[in-house]
């Protein structure tokens, strides 16, 4: 086993493997089609090879430099552990503990956590569900679970970073801001100066991405290091005795009465609520995916994704735990910041938890005009730490770090999205540049959606948006996860052991259940909607455009497997008369042979059949199997999609045989599945019968006494023009230009108007007569035709056979027309008998002075040919055909369709030749399309409802 052999998705082993052909054939084996691969030990263990395309460089210059690449660590663990600890860690946390208190912030940092974790495992399994390029989470996505989905996620998630971009630059833009106000130096004032620094610090992070994924990942490096060193200080702070400054400002250090009161909620403000603080503070945990989006930059992503997600979520939850806990228990929600408020313990008028502290924070609260305190100070950290500016280096890192990831992340997948080209309008963005094909013009569209949502210059209103379409692209990937668990489909087999489908299946629900409930107003419930209404959307895009990439769906597996169960399901379904009432037709197999050959015979079964039963399209590939067999293989496909482009619901299937009774011998007894086998061959008219081989002719009346033989109706179909256009239109063997033939236009496909659809029920033979052109009548393009059915009967009789056979048949008409007669006949009667008879004229034995074994012998040897006793035997019979052509010219010329019952000829007692002698008189001179049909005997309608 080579291991190039399986890298291939499409399952192309290329040159090195021998085909099934080179170890069972005869012949003797292609040599340049055994070459066995270069034997290289790498391989030998495994391992790939570099590719072609990076081992060699341009000619004339050295080879190709190797692209960067990242482990476990550097890759994905701290570049998450860095676009998790962002803004909301040093702004917004103190301030939702101060809100929610320490119990409900903690639940507040669980749930997010549940949800990220959950995701986390689902990522997991995908990443280690096969070979991982770069691309990202939509990378990861789309090949293992499909283009519907992959294409919807990555799109919501390309954006939703680009928005995350703008987060946090507004969050570094709004701690300078209040540097600069505290030492009067504003620019213009404070919302503009937030979007000043805005715009010039996230222009400044776009010509870091343009440097390149090196120098990205050394300033990372930097960052997570001044984080940490943010960390330390704070811990350090928080265990520092209180200054006086310090105290007037709400700070006391640990004290279990400033956590007793901490603990329980106090919500404040528009946003003082569960849920909408919840709203706030989830985009801080969102940041997991950024090492999965950077997958095409990791050494080896199935290891370095599971390990490094998981780790970061660890580390960082534990953080945010820490941080709530412990600035709880050190600091009170209101104070004034003043060192004139400081009393005497005990002192009267005091109210409040800092009394017992020597504070006075009465005024301000009552007044709530408090400047500090958790409720009121977002830079309670910067407070609390032992050195302040090392908390605000702590902000810039986090802020900078994580937009930095996030200016990275929305492009990366950006680009494979739209190298995939599953949307319009979007390739021009897919272009690489250089050794790690960076996506400059997505980093350039990042960048204007990022100045856009800086432009609002308030965080807590960018914060909720980021909530709302990162917790649907959660939702989606955990319910894609166990989507394709379900299902089974053949491409979801993770190697990841942790992962569980029903985990999988919680963390949609809780994501979808956060999801609206995460919404403050009214407004972001709209919001919400429209965030939903863009997912769907999107999914519905991929799903009706049904792009050319195949990488194995959950969809198509989940598809498969509904249709299985149903199959299996009818087996278990008693048939009844109306399931062909209501025009479930069981089936109808088509001898089309090639369906471009026979586009009007497609397009009438195609019209009647669609979204009501099945169609199979047959062909029988006459020859020898080994000839044959290869062009079938070659032109199956290229049939399937003719069948598709001309919007056609049906299946395609061919037979090698040696002839063409045998093969379609085959087809009836084969096609179908369970309940959902044909039960009606659809055939067209033989035009050249006289001048065809005798052999063949026999094959022709053959075919049908086959299919009366196995309880098939039969429809057979004749036009003027003919059927047959393969020698107006050349064959195409090859099926990739079989589908670009051009469509052959067909009388099925236009509009009929106001003409008539003439039915004529000659026999009883259980209604299949009557239900084919009645379906066909309820089609749009033949709507407006009027059904007019002929029955035949006693001129005497007339009234009671009419009653007998008014509907209720399902017609909307009623039978026959009100005409009180036939009108006179404008063809002479002796003249249609004398055409009958020089039509079979060349096909008669004129055995009539013959002794009988002499007529024997000569039947034996062309049993197509018409002795004069089974001449007299079906005179009446022809006669009656001869009749019936003048009825129809008379009464059907103008016509859009005419339908009739399709003569029996007995076997043995009516020779091949006067059989098709009967139907060629029957519908000759027509020009409208003659449907000939006959059902099986067995009834296909009902007037009962039961």
């Amino acid at each position: 086993p080579a291991y190039e052999h399986y890298a291939n998705s499409e399952g192309d082993a290329g040159k090195g493997r021998p085909s099934l052909a080179d170890l069972h054939s005869i012949l003797k084996p292609d040599p340049g089609h055994l070459c066995a691969p270069a034997s290289d030990p790498q391989r030998s263990n495994g391992l790939p090879e570099v590719s072609s395309e990076e081992a060699e460089g341009e000619p004339g210059k050295g080879p190709v430099p190797e692209p960067v690449r990242f482990g476990w660590v550097k890759g994905v663990m701290i570049r998450c552990m860095l676009n998790i600890w962002g803004v909301i860690l040093y702004l917004r946390l103190p301030w939702i503990t101060a809100q929610a208190g320490i119990a409900l912030t903690w639940l507040i940092i669980l749930m997010s956590v549940t949800v990220t974790t959950i995701t986390g495992l689902s990522i997991s399994a995908i990443s280690t569900n096969g070979k991982v390029k770069s691309g990202g989470t939509y990378f990861l996505i789309s090949r293992s679970l499909g283009p519907e989905l992959g294409g919807s996620i990555g799109l919501i998630f390309a954006f939703a970073n680009a928005v995350a971009v703008a987060m946090h630059t507004v969050g570094f833009a709004e701690t300078v801001r209040d540097l600069l106000q505290e030492h009067n130096s504003l620019i213009v004032d404070p919302t503009n100066d937030i979007r000043i620094i805005g715009v010039v610090t996230v222009t400044v992070l776009l010509g870091i991405s343009l440097a390149g994924m090196e120098w990205e990942a050394k300033a990372q490096i930097l960052f997570f290091l001044v984080i940490l060193v943010s960390f330390i200080n704070y811990l350090v702070g928080t265990v520092i005795p209180a200054t006086a400054e310090k105290q007037s400002k709400g700070f006391f250090s640990y004290r279990a009465d400033i956590f007793a009161q901490n603990f329980v909620p106090n919500w404040r403000g528009p946003e003082g609520s569960f849920f909408g603080l919840f709203s706030i503070f989830f985009p801080s945990a969102t940041g997991i995916l950024a090492g999965a989006n950077i997958s095409g930059d990791l050494k080896d992503p199935a290891v370095a994704i599971p390990k490094g997600t998981l780790m970061a979520i660890f580390w960082t939850t534990m953080s945010y735990l820490v941080l709530s806990a412990t600035i709880g228990s050190c600091v009170v929600r209101d104070a004034s910041g003043s060192l004139n408020d400081s009393v005497a313990l005990g002192s009267p008028g005091c109210e409040g938890l800092a009394c017992a502290f020597g504070w006075n924070f009465t005024a301000c609260t009552q007044e709530q005009s408090c400047r500090y305190g958790l409720s009121n100070y977002y830079q309670s950290m910067s407070m609390v730490s032992g050195f302040g500016p090392l908390i605000t280096a702590g902000i810039f890192g986090a802020t900078l770090s994580s937009a930095l990831a996030c200016l990275v992340s929305a492009p990366k997948v950006f680009q494979c999205l739209c190298k995939d080209q599953l949307y319009p309008l979007i390739g021009f963005f897919g272009k690489g540049y250089g050794r790690n094909s960076e996506p400059i013009r997505g980093y350039v569209l990042t960048y204007v959606i990022a100045v856009g949502f800086i432009l609002i210059a308030e965080l807590n209103a960018i914060a909720p948006i980021i909530s709302n379409f990162f917790l649907c692209s959660y939702a989606l990937i955990n319910f894609s996860c166990f989507h394709a668990s379900i299902t089974n489909s053949p491409g979801w087999r993770p190697s990841f052991r942790y992962y569980s489908k029903w985990a999988a299946l919680f963390g949609a629900a809780i994501s979808v259940a956060s999801w609206f409930p995460s919404s403050i107003t009214w407004w972001e419930h709209y919001r919400a909607l429209i965030a939903f209404g863009i997912v769907i959307f999107l999914l519905g895009y991929v799903l009706y455009k049904k792009p050319d990439v195949n990488w194995g769906s959950s969809m198509q597996a989940s598809s498969y497997n509904m249709a299985l169960s149903y199959s299996v399901g009818l087996s278990e379904v008693d048939e009844h008369i109306k399931n062909y009432r209501q025009g479930q037709l069981g089936a109808c197999l088509v001898l089309t042979g090639p369906p471009n050959f026979r586009p009007a015979l497609v397009d009438f079964v195609g019209t009647f059949t669609k979204n009501l039963s099945l169609m199979l399209c047959g062909n029988v590939l006459i020859g020898p199997r080994k000839q044959k067999m290869p062009e079938s293989c070659l032109t199956a496909d290229g049939h399937t999609k003719w069948l598709l482009k001309r919007k056609i619901k049906a299946f395609y299937t061919d037979v090698v045989a040696e002839d063409l009774r045998s093969g379609v011998q085959m087809l009836i007894q084969a096609a179908g599945l369970g309940k959902m086998r044909p039960n009606i061959l659809v055939l067209g008219y033989k035009r050249n019968w006289r001048t065809a081989s005798p052999q063949s002719l026999e094959d022709y009346v053959g075919i049908l006494h086959d299919a009366f033989d196995f309880k098939y109706g039969v429809c057979l179909m004749r036009m003027k023009e003919g059927l047959n256009v393969s020698r107006v239109m050349q064959a195409h063997a090859d099926s990739a230009t079989l589908t670009s033939v051009q469509q052959a236009s067909t009388v099925f496909q236009s509009e009929q108007g106001k003409k008539t659809i003439d039915i004529y029920w000659l026999f009883d033979d259980g209604g299949l007569t009557l239900l084919i052109p009645y379906l066909l009548g309820r089609k749009k393009r033949w709507g407006k035709c009027k059904i007019r059915v002929f029955v035949g009967g006693q001129i005497n009789r007339m009234d009671e056979e009419r009653k007998a056979n008014h509907p209720p048949l399902l017609l909307p008409t009623p039978a026959p027309p009100n005409q009180p007669g036939p009108p006179s006949l404008t063809i002479c009667l002796s003249c249609s008998i004398k055409r009958f008879n020089d039509l079979i004229a060349p096909f008669r034995l004129n055995d009539g002075f013959k002794d009988e074994a002499m007529v024997h012998e000569m039947k034996q040897g062309c049993p197509w040919k018409i002795s004069d006793e089974e001449f007299d035997i079906n005179r009446a019979k022809s006669l009656r055909q001869v009749r019936l052509n003048e009825i129809l010219l008379d009464y059907s010329r103008d016509a859009a369709l005419i339908a009739i019952t399709l003569p029996i000829g007995r076997k043995g007692r009516c020779p091949s030749s006067l059989y098709m002698a009967w139907l060629e008189t029957l519908s000759q001179d027509l020009r409208p399309p003659v449907i000939l049909t006959r059902g099986n005997q067995e009834n296909v309608l009902t007037f009962y409802c039961q």
